[in-house]
Formats: C-alpha cells, sequence, structure tokens
C-alpha cells in the first residue's frame, strides 16, 4: 500500500523524465565548421605500414584507451548504439561542416556505461588507417602528408553500423579529445591529436601561427615521425610523443553542465544571474528587465537562511520569465505540502467558456459528494471559475504562450493542500439547477495524472506506432518523442515510411499531440521523407562572449531530402503538449503548405536551444535555460512565444472532452479525403 509520501516521488520522477525529454538538442557531438583553410585532401592509397608495432618498436601506438565523463543530462539519450572513433580532422582542416566521413576510414571500438556517470572506451589502431591525407607542411609543394585525427564519441542512428551524412559530419565539438572554442566558430584550440605519418619526410605545424588558428598557412612546422604520433596540442610548441598503450580522457565541451553547487547561495545566484542575463535568447522578444529581477530576486536570495527559502526564491524567479524551456528541481515535500491534496476532480475548459468535470476519480470526495461526469463548474472558492483558474499558478510553469498556460492553470485549480477546504458550485448534468458545497481535500495525485496529457503514456508504447485507418486508408502516425532510442526511433520510421510508400497510401495523418521534443536534428531526418528538395528553416544563434552580441553557430537547420519520399497528403495533429524539437518537426512539414496543420490549439511556442544552458546549484537543485535563438533565413525568430499555428481550429466541446469522439482526427480525416 502507498503511502502519502509516495506520491511526491512518483511526481519527481515523473517530471525528470518530462524534463530530459523536452530538449532542442542532443548529446550528440556537435558538427559547427568555420572558415577555409589552405591545405588539401587526397584521397588515401595503401602504402606499406611504415613502422612495425612489437619487440622491435615497443612505443609505436596500437590501442587508445579512456573515459568519457559526462554531466549533460540529454547524454544518455545517445547511448543505444554508441562508440568511439578516429575522427577524421579533414572536415576541421577544410572548414567544412558537411564533410562525410568515409566508411572505409571510420576505425571505431567499443565504449561501456559504468555507474559513476563515466563511459570507458577501447580503440584499436588499424595499421594503415583510411583517412584522409592533408598536406599540412606549407612548403608550396605538393607532398603526401599526414593524416590527423581525434577520439570521438559518437552514437549511430541511422543505418549501421557506421556514420552516414545524417548521423553527423564536420567535426566534433563535444565529447572529443580536441578543445574547441565555441566563441570562434568552435577553432580547435587544444587538446591530444593522433597523427599518422607514412614516412619520415612529412611535417607537421607545431603552433597556432600568428593568427591563432590550426591548419592554415602561417603554422611553424617540423618533422614528424612515421607512423602514429600522440600530438599534444596543449601548448606550444606542440609535442609529440610514441607510447603503445595511450591513455586519453575525452573533453564534454561546451554542453558540460554549469556546476555552480560549491557556493554559497548569494554567489551562486550571482553567477547563475550574470550568465542567463546575458545568453538569455529573448530578451527583447518578452520584453525581460534583468536589473528589475535582479533588484527582487537578489535581495530575495540574500535573505535565504535554509534551502526552503532558497528554493522559493529561485522558483519565483524562473515563474517571472514566461518560457516553458526554463526548469526548476521539484521538490516533493513542498510539492506535496502545497499541492499534494484533491477533490478527485479533472476538468476541462470548452471553446464557449463552460468548464466541465470529465473524470471524477472513485471514492474521492467529489465521488462522495455525487458530482457526476459532465457536471458544469460554475465557482470556484467563491469566484467565478474563470476568473479563479487565472489565478492560479501552476507548478509545472513558467510557459511560453498563454494558451499552454491556460490548460495547465486548469489542472493546477483542484490541486489544495492536503485537508483543505473549498466551496464550490456545479450544476450535475440534466439537474434543474447548481449545487454549491463545501469539500475538503485529500492526499491524492490520481487527477493530476488524468488532467496532463504527459503523464497518460503507456509505458510500453513504442516511440513511432501506426495503423491503417480501416474506413478511410489512410495512414496514421503517432510520434510519442523525439528522445530515449534515437536508433530505435529511426529504425521504426524507416519501416513505416518503407510502408507507406510500397502500397500507395493515398494519406498521412501524424499524431504529435502529446510529443515532448528531444533531437531536433533527428526530427528534421524524420521530415525529410516528405521533401524532393533542400529547404532551410533556420539558424541557432547564440551570445558570443567576445562580441558581446547574438552570432550565428554557422550550422543552419535545414530539411535535407530522404532516401526514400512520399508523396500523398499529410495532415499534422498538434497541441500545446507538443514541445520543442515536435515544434520544429511540425515547423518543417508546413513549409511550402506541404502539410495541414490540426489542432484545438497550437504547439507549446518553446523553441530556445537548451543544450548549453544546464546549471547545478546548491542543495542538489538543477535549472535549465535556454541559450539558442532560433532565426529564420529572413532573420525573425520562429515559433518562440507563439507556438506552429493552425491551418484549422478544431473548436473544444463537450463531446471532445468527455471522449465521445476525436474531432481533431476526424478533421484530419475530413480534410485529406476532401
Amino acid at each position: 500500500m502507498k503511502t502519502k509520501h509516495a506520491y511526491p516521488l512518483i511526481i519527481a520522477i515523473l517530471l525528470v523524465a518530462m524534463s530530459l525529454a523536452c530538449q532542442a538538442a542532443s548529446g550528440l557531438p556537435l558538427n559547427t565548421p568555420s572558415e577555409a583553410a589552405n591545405s588539401s585532401a587526397t584521397a588515401t592509397a595503401l602504402p606499406p605500414i611504415p613502422v612495425q608495432p612489437g619487440a622491435d618498436n615497443p612505443d609505436e601506438p596500437v590501442l587508445i584507451t579512456g573515459d568519457i565523463p559526462y554531466t549533460s543530462p540529454f547524454f544518455l539519450n545517445t547511448i543505444s548504439e554508441p562508440f568511439v572513433m578516429l575522427e577524421d580532422l579533414a572536415g576541421f582542416s577544410q572548414r567544412d561542416r558537411e564533410f562525410e566521413f568515409p566508411i572505409l576510414g571510420q576505425a571505431i571500438g567499443p565504449v561501456e556505461v559504468q555507474e559513476d556517470s563515466t563511459i570507458t572506451y577501447n580503440l584499436a589502431l588499424p595499421s594503415i588507417p583510411q583517412g584522409t591525407q592533408l598536406d599540412l607542411d606549407n612548403n608550396g609543394q605538393d607532398d603526401i602528408g599526414v593524416q590527423v585525427f581525434a577520439v570521438a564519441y559518437w552514437s549511430n542512428t541511422w543505418g549501421g553500423p557506421f556514420l552516414e551524412a545524417r548521423d553527423g559530419g564536420g567535426w566534433s565539438n563535444a565529447y572529443t579529445s580536441a578543445i574547441s572554442d565555441p566563441e570562434n566558430k568552435d577553432e580547435i584550440t587544444g587538446g591530444i591529436l593522433i597523427v599518422w605519418a607514412p614516412d619520415d619526410s612529412q611535417s607537421f605545424p607545431t603552433g597556432f601561427g600568428e593568427d591563432g588558428l590550426l591548419f592554415t598557412s602561417d603554422d611553424p612546422v617540423a618533422p614528424i615521425p612515421a607512423g602514429y604520433n600522440v600530438v599534444d596540442i596543449n601548448q606550444e610548441p606542440f609535442t609529440h610523443y610514441k607510447e603503445a598503450r595511450i591513455y586519453i580522457q575525452l573533453n564534454e565541451g561546451e554542453i558540460a553542465v554549469n556546476d555552480l553547487s560549491g557556493l554559497s547561495y548569494v554567489d551562486a545566484f550571482e553567477s547563475l544571474f550574470q550568465k542567463v542575463s546575458r545568453e538569455y535568447p529573448f530578451t527583447e522578444e518578452k520584453q525581460i528587465d534583468w536589473e528589475s529581477l535582479y533588484e527582487v530576486y537578489s535581495a530575495e536570495i540574500a535573505k535565504a537562511r535554509d534551502e526552503d527559502d532558497f528554493y522559493y526564491a529561485l522558483r519565483d524567479f524562473s515563474n517571472d520569465i514566461p518560457d516553458a524551456h526554463i526548469s526548476l528541481t521539484l521538490r516533493p515535500d513542498i510539492f506535496y505540502t502545497e499541492r499534494g491534496g484533491g477533490l478527485g476532480l479533472v476538468t476541462k475548459e470548452l471553446s464557449d467558456g463552460r468548464v466541465i468535470i470529465t473524470h471524477v476519480v472513485q471514492n474521492s470526495p467529489a465521488y462522495l459528494a455525487d458530482i457526476k461526469v459532465g457536471a458544469e463548474l460554475i465557482a470556484w472558492g467563491n469566484q467565478p471559475v474563470s476568473d479563479a483558474i487565472s489565478a492560479v499558478v501552476p507548478d509545472f510553469g513558467p510557459y511560453s504562450t498563454e494558451h499552454h498556460k491556460r490548460l495547465e492553470q486548469l489542472a493546477f485549480l483542484t490541486r489544495l493542500p492536503p485537508g483543505e477546504s473549498i466551496e464550490i458550485r456545479y450544476q450535475n448534468p440534466d439537474a434543474t439547477g447548481d449545487v454549491e458545497i463545501t469539500l475538503e481535500s485529500i492526499p491524492e495525485y490520481d487527477s493530476l495524472f488524468l488532467s496532463l496529457p504527459i503523464f497518460n503514456e503507456d509505458e510500453l508504447a513504442l516511440p513511432v506506432e501506426g495503423e491503417i485507418l480501416d474506413d478511410s486508408g489512410l495512414g496514421y502516425l503517432r510520434i510519442r518523442t523525439f528522445s530515449e532510442d534515437y536508433s530505435l526511433l529511426a529504425t521504426t520510421w524507416e519501416y513505416f515510411m518503407e510502408q507507406l510508400i510500397s502500397n500507395d497510401t493515398p494519406g498521412l495523418i501524424i499524431d504529435l499531440r502529446r510529443n515532448s521534443g528531444g533531437s531536433g536534428r533527428l526530427a528534421l531526418d524524420f521530415a525529410g521523407y516528405f521533401f524532393e528538395d533542400e529547404i532551410p528553416l533556420y539558424e541557432g544563434n547564440y551570445y558570443n562572449e567576445n562580441s558581446g552580441s547574438f552570432e550565428s553557430d554557422g550550422n543552419p537547420a535545414k530539411i535535407s531530402p530522404g532516401p526514400e519520399h512520399y508523396e500523398g497528403a499529410i495532415a499534422v495533429l498538434v497541441s500545446p503538449y507538443c514541445v520543442s524539437a515536435c515544434e520544429g518537426f511540425a515547423y518543417a512539414l508546413a513549409q511550402q503548405g506541404r502539410a495541414v496543420i490540426i489542432g484545438h490549439y497550437p504547439t507549446a511556442g518553446a523553441f530556445g536551444e537548451v543544450g548549453r544552458g544546464q546549471y547545478e546549484l546548491p542543495d542538489d537543485i538543477s535549472m535549465q535555460f535556454p541559450t539558442g535563438r532560433p532565426l529564420s533565413p529572413d532573420g525573425q525568430v520562429i515559433i518562440e512565444g507563439t507556438g506552429v499555428e493552425l491551418d484549422i481550429v478544431v473548436p473544444v466541446t463537450e463531446d471532445s472532452v468527455l471522449n465521445r469522439s476525436d474531432p481533431v482526427l476526424q478533421t484530419a480525416i475530413d480534410e485529406l479525403l476532401d
């Protein structure tokens, strides 16, 4: 039997799952190139082995081992098919963000997840690597050159077991032996490289040169021994050495959590605020007055004497910024004290303004008071119910749009401290008059779980499910997430696409009404199956400490045609519980009128990238803030604060909230058959 104290734990676990799912950036290595360099790349011939490892050459490298510490909460989404790889740095040498790693050159090794937020790896070096030969000696002559690698962590999503273009390219700036500078177009500025020379007549840079950039024409160079070399570029001149078994710890890079947990309350908030107020991407659009916020909440933090005071101040601070991608660790004990009680009522608001009771939990106070499903809730606590809803501050906020906030205000209307009484007025269906009654709340979360769609999921449901609708012959796909197991998502999606295409399915309904987001890149890969031409969508812009302004990350998001093309008509079903990467997918399908977007309400309107905005604070508190600003090709912020707009708005009626019908789905069927 569950005690009342088990309920907050359940809430906490569910919220952690929601937080991890809601993201626009994945834990995959990010590949953002910069400018062209003066180097040439040629295909690799198969030369003789220049240095034979063994007794004659005991230090010749043969194996790299190491570990990959991680702090990002999104990292575990990538571990379904993970490996480490000798990452060919030809892409970086030419500053080519779309460089595809040649399959023949992909030397990969296994990884093993440990229990202490660490991954260990082993990577056996091939006798003759099949990377790209790079002539980097700056002598003006065509030389064979060397092969240059970083050791990098990757996760295979499409096909397998090696990387293809959809998995990524360019060069890594996270979970790699190289260190890159996010403030300077991810230029490599340090770390450990692996360099292979086919003979002893090749040269390699010994420093960055006057321009401070690697692999450019002003690099000083020196001869490098044949075979494998470990090159340390953390200081100049660079050093190189040989060691049979090499240990290299990979760097998490820019997506590492900002750890402020060891600071005092005042110092932690000061560091958090200074960074967030600079990097928050929608200050102008949301008219955030950072100076006023600091004046209020720095004073509140200064007065904090215990973990409760600190938590309440942070909660109020986050709620003052209307952005659904801002999140704060839930305190189960506080949640129980404030919201752990209920009457057993689930309510929905209709388009005509009425509030209808859609579920009554058995043996709850409402059930014992004979309140019926279908009853109209008229007043709550001596207020008209609409006014009472507007006054609610939901605990799962903040929100980027009013329509999303309104739904959760309604869900939290009926949440009370356990044992608190409330006067309500309602009218049962078919009754001749209304009833006024005072009810006392009891500890229960069933009504809350029933109120929020994100909690009404089958734990065994696949991330993508599909069927052919019998009466119409239309295809129906429900995408539950773009998170969790990326490989499973991709494999399932490919299967359904192949079936729809091979069977000439005339139309397709894609249901995104409960999808909390995940990998934006994966979502756009899905969208590629519906387009024959490349379409640029947006670029992520981030605050640059050097320039003091927001700058493009140089990695534009776009729709690239997939390996197969579905030509049928498409309808997309959305709701405010389509968040983040889900919204990016819906936005992509709306391009050029490819799909019709249908729902009761638009999507959540939360589209700032969050991978770089993770914080650990004192008392085991985690916070998240968006840092990426998505700008369309014409320079406009997309999705954030509005959601993906609807082509067809379906009214909320008694039939729909009481599950007598699904008018959003039926509207899509009618639209595609028309």
